[in-house]
């Protein structure tokens, strides 16, 4: 079993109470045979159906490189068919009553949750990360259902009297129509729940493309809305190792009303491009960059223990993750010094379904290689090497924690999304500095910022140019919060209120 080079020891009281707050699981256990053999690896559109002629493609477990199954290869046909199915059902889902549709979600969150360590086991096998992790990605997953099943009847207009005095004026909202999802690796259930969860309380119709290295929680998931009542042809879900050649038909028809896409800056860029033809509605949650502040007079005990939360969570391969962490003079060496202890004392690295492990592989050799590069870059270039710093071998796509210091503004750790357990220090002197450094950066995702002055987090997280702050915490994801960026981490929110919003049209209807 793969294990950090330091040979660290059993969980610390740190790695224990950021499990605490991660979530926690007591419940009855399965195999992973059992789990493997219940997943459905056919396309799901109405139920499971063969691909028209695309065969299957792998997916592996990360811990060992190993094939856990074959999954149906869509072909552009059968991206069509699930359009097909869903352009068939819209008008009748739109006409569901709200109580109904609302009913069905929170009938999926009850399933999921009872079904809970199936999915955790599932994601930890085709993602990696480890159960505990994986366990809060289900209770987090699950919560979008039941957030959407009670928002569904609170969809809103409104009626006025012209001021004119002419007529009235009535607003009506409507649901925009069949949807396409395409959603990442990192979270293979809440990237998808986040999506679907809003767009049926809405009354729109949706296809999902999952990412082909995590396909199998999303056909799990789409069997179990199956069996809660989820009308045929509502949900389909097409897995395929050629993505553009599969969606791109779908963006191409002017049946499909809405695009909504988790996943690079890049390949964001491209969708919206695409999209313009048809004037898709869109919604983008793209890259991150975050930075992580710490001020001279915040805790920072508390700041260490966020940013163990905030840079280790999912193994680092979050958008969220604190990718930068920038710290005044005045606490620069008490904060490393003890984020090099925490993480030294407290981070086993090995297989996610290990109970032992905190910290388990990254999704795969090109991550791996990608982290390593980076790493590497930040040396050459002058940055000291605190922790961790070479991946260990053997089976598997593993990266131990690391700490370096004395970050130069050139390397290419401080400008690109890292997606691995990673963290760059570097220091400021004024609060101005501070805000100026964590702006440095096209992305604008999330930041975080550790201050016990209620004036100055005020004043810096107005000043942060990113669509979430999180004040003294280092997780800020919740269903009910609105979830998105701006700059470069795209546009468009997910959860809280506005996240129906993204699936519902407005009509205007004047009266006389």
């Amino acid at each position: 079993m793969a294990r950090h080079p330091s040979d660290i020891p059993a969980i610390s009281g740190l790695i224990a109470r950021a499990v605490a707050v991660l979530g926690d699981y007591s419940g009855p256990m399965v195999s992973e045979r059992e789990v493997l053999e219940s997943v459905p690896t056919q396309l799901w559109i109405g139920g499971p159906v063969a691909a028209t002629g695309g065969g299957t493609f792998p997916v592996h477990n990360p811990a060992t490189g190993e094939v856990l199954a074959q999954v149906a290869d869509a072909t552009p046909q059968d991206a069509v068919r699930a359009l097909d199915a869903a352009v068939a059902v819209q008008a009748e889902w739109a006409g569901r009553p709200s109580r109904e549709r609302g009913e069905i979600l929170r009938t999926v969150f009850e399933q999921i949750t009872a079904r809970a360590e199936e999915f955790a086991l599932l994601m930890t096998l085709e993602m990696g990360k480890a159960l505990p992790e994986s366990r809060n990605e289900v209770k987090y997953g699950a919560e979008f259902f039941r957030w959407f099943s009670e928002e569904a009847v609170r969809v809103h207009g409104r009626y006025l009297h012209a001021p004119s005095g002419t007529g009235r004026i009535m607003v009506h909202k409507q649901p925009v129509g069949p949807c396409l999802a395409i959603t990442p690796w990192n979270f293979p259930l809440a990237m998808g729940t986040r999506k679907i969860g809003p767009a049926l309380a809405a009354g729109c119709t949706m296809i999902v493309k999952p990412a082909s290295a995590t396909p199998l929680t999303m056909l799990a998931l789409a069997r179990l809305c199956s069996e809660a009542g989820l009308p045929d042809g509502v949900l389909s879900v097409i897995t395929s190792s050629r993505s553009g050649a599969v969606t791109q038909p779908l963006i191409d028809d002017p049946r499909l009303r809405k695009l909504t896409f988790t996943g690079s800056t890049e390949v964001g860029k491209k969708l919206v491009q695409s999209s313009a033809n048809g004037l898709l509605r869109t919604s983008m949650e793209l890259g991150g960059n975050a930075p992580f502040v710490v001020f001279d007079d915040a805790d920072v005990d508390a700041a260490v223990q966020g940013a163990m939360l905030a840079k280790l969570r999912n193994g680092g391969e979050a958008c969220t993750a604190a990718n930068r962490f920038h710290v005044q003079q005045g606490v620069l060496e008490e904060f490393t010094t003890k984020l090099v202890e925490a993480m030294s004392n407290s981070v086993v690295l090995g297989p996610g379904t290990d109970p032992e492990t905190t910290l388990g592989p990254l999704i795969n050799e090109e991550q791996l290689d990608t982290v390593s590069a980076l790493v590497e870059d930040a040396v050459a270039k002058g940055a000291q090497l605190r922790l961790g710093g070479k991946a260990p071998g053997g089976p598997g796509w593993f990266y131990p924690a690391t700490i370096l210091t004395d970050v130069p503004a050139q390397a290419r750790i401080l400008t690109e999304e890292v997606f691995g357990p990673v963290a760059p220090i570097v220091g400021f002197s004024t609060e101005e500095q501070g805000l100026a450094a964590a702006n440095d950066t096209e992305f604008g995702l999330v930041s975080y910022v550790y201050t016990r002055d209620l004036d100055r987090a005020l004043r810096v997280a107005e000043g942060l140019e990113s669509g979430m702050v999180g004040i003294n915490r280092g997780v800020i994801s919740d269903p009910a919060a609105p979830f998105g960026g701006v700059k470069a981490s795209g546009f468009g929110r997910e959860g809280g209120t506005e996240g129906i919003e993204e699936y519902l049209s407005t009509k205007y209807i004047a009266l006389t």
